[in-house]
């Protein structure tokens, strides 16, 4: 993972003479890394391992180098037709994980010669698909790359899915493809049970009619059926001690990184999710309610490390929620409260192989300028987000580091005058 994650062309020939070792977990980090490091170099071993190896875990390694691959432009002609047609017959694999990954890595492929016969392919997967999970995946991808290709009765469907998770990204597609006259297919959907299909539906028919998404969100329209308040099940769970200083937070260290979970991806759970064992947990006191937090020192332990540290420095007490985007994110972490403020330190992106799935918790980071703005990698601090929804664009650079285990009611109800009171340590999951 260290050497995938430097991105430098030395540490080719390292992972390139592991991608075939016997030992699953070590070949699916080996082409996970050629995946980060790119170039014309790793396009062999990657192609090699989608379209000939049969475990999980190198399955979804392989399938996310592709797409950095494919999005980079690295694969040849020839290279580009095999891994697309692969991916494809991945669709309707029997791993469901292996089905979602593919679905998402298309998403790659829509400037591909072959695009319109991905969308065929896409739109035929989700036709015959009984999982959820996987039918959301192709739904995603759909609307993030293909929504003015893919057949209006796909979408359509999509819109009356079991899943509030389809629906949103159906909602999203009919939004991006820019016809008004899907205002009244729409329309319904504002009285959705999910408050998160109701508020991308009024996003949707806002940018339909001509407007803009929403950059912030100051207030919730009283349309909005904010989620119903839930028990809350660690109530009774005790907070750990912690000493709250006023000296300036300090960059972690490497060395006093928690490493006692390790990363053994002998299977696709273990390559796509959290390791087995204890995972650190923190309560967030906000003004709405309490979120609950477990994270993931096995894939991003410094990240880990920063956001425990700065927890237990009281830093994160009465930080306002300073950006909450609609079915997008809600994102604080910033004293100043107007998304400028850190600790004065940065700290090395730990990108990993966890989606930006609905409520997981990531590192936020700085941009360049307009009109090319982009990620500035190795800028993230003490600002984080928790995703609302799916945001698996966000997966190519920014990190996962945990994700939301109580709460999400929480979310719902969120405004930018809420604050965090206080962020508190409680014991470790088991």
């Amino acid at each position: 993972m260290a050497i995938g994650r430097t991105r430098k062309s030395a540490g080719l020939a390292l992972l390139t003479a592991h991608a075939g070792q016997p030992d699953v977990g070590l070949r699916a980090i080996s082409i996970y890394g050629l995946g980060f490091i790119g170039g014309i170099g790793a396009t062999q071993p990657v192609l090699h391992a989608l379209l000939r190896d049969r475990a999980g875990a190198v399955q979804a390694a392989a399938l996310d180098a592709t797409d950095r691959l494919e999005t980079a432009h690295m694969f040849s002609v020839t290279q580009e037709r095999r891994a697309g047609r692969r991916v494809r017959e991945l669709l309707g694999l029997a791993d469901v994980i292996v089905r979602a990954r593919a679905a998402t890595t298309l998403e790659a492929f829509h400037g591909s010669s072959f695009a319109q016969d991905v969308v065929g392919s896409l739109a035929r997967a989700y036709a015959r698909e009984p999982d959820s999970y996987v039918r959301w995946h192709i739904m995603w991808t759909l609307f993030r790359a293909y929504a003015k290709r893919a057949p209006t009765e796909t979408l359509q469907s999509g819109l009356h899915d079991q899943s509030e998770v389809v629906r949103i990204e159906a909602v999203r597609a009919f939004g991006r493809r820019g016809d008004k006259t899907a205002i009244a297919l729409l329309q319904p959907l504002t009285a959705d049970p999910s408050w998160r299909v109701q508020e991308q539906t009024l996003e949707s028919i806002k940018v339909l009619q001509g407007g803009s998404l929403t950059a912030h969100w100051k207030a919730i329209p009283p349309e909005i059926h904010t989620p119903v308040p839930q028990p809350d099940r660690f109530a009774s769970v005790q907070a750990l001690p912690r000493a709250v200083s006023s000296a300036k937070p300090q960059k972690p260290s490497p060395n006093a990184s928690d490493t006692a979970t390790a990363i053994d991806p002998t299977t696709i759970a273990l390559m796509t999710g959290p390791a087995k064992g204890p995972h650190p947990r923190v309560r967030l006191v906000t003004t709405k309610g309490d979120i609950y937090v477990e994270l993931f020192p096995e894939w991003a332990p410094l990240t880990v490390e920063n956001f425990l540290n700065l927890t237990a420095s009281g830093y994160y007490d009465n930080n306002r929620w300073f950006r909450i985007v609609p079915d997008f994110v809600v994102q604080t972490g910033d004293p100043n409260g107007d998304g400028n403020g850190d600790a004065g330190y940065t700290i090395p992106a730990e990108e990993n192989p966890i989606e930006q799935n609905s409520y997981v918790i990531s590192m936020g980071m700085n941009y360049t300028d307009p009109p090319n703005a982009h990620a500035i990698r190795d800028s993230a601090g003490t600002q984080f987000y928790i995703t609302l929804s799916p945001q698996l664009h966000l997966d190519r650079d920014f990190t996962v580091f945990g994700r939301v285990i109580g709460g999400t009611d929480v979310l719902g109800r969120l405004i930018e005058s809420d604050k965090i009171i206080r962020a508190e340590r409680i014991p470790d999951s088991q």
